[in-house]
């Protein structure tokens, strides 16, 4: 089965972001294809380099890029939403890029599901 998954809340404020990673690596351990992750509204926060979270907490931007990294997983950041948030291309992270909600469309109109974590 292929996904695509929508994120949209913060890494930190919210579960949404740890299900949404921990469904993508069950996924692929499955053996189903995780083709993109979307990060809307508050979820593009998950895509900045400039979090330096404790070194006894998890690092939940570092997990999403080391994801992309092995599994190929696209992981695209909502324009609109990153501006408004002060997130340029200058602060993502690896494996992250910007583009707009027609990625979020397609991902949706590609995948035989399209899951949802955060409200």
């Amino acid at each position: 089965m292929k996904f695509g998954i929508l994120v949209n809340e913060g890494p930190y404020q919210h579960e949404a972001s740890d299900s949404a990673y921990l469904f993508c690596k069950a996924a692929i351990a499955k053996g189903h294809e995780v083709s993109r992750v979307f990060f809307y509204h508050d979820g593009v926060n998950n895509a900045t380099r400039l979090t330096e979270p404790p070194q006894d907490d998890r690092n939940v931007v570092a997990r999403w890029s080391k994801l992309a990294e092995e599994h190929g997983v696209d992981l695209v950041v909502c324009v609109a939403a990153a501006l408004r948030r002060g997130i340029k291309d200058e602060v993502l992270a690896p494996g992250f890029r910007i583009s707009g909600l027609g990625q979020l469309v397609e991902a949706g109109i590609e995948a035989d599901r399209l899951v949802t974590f955060g409200d």
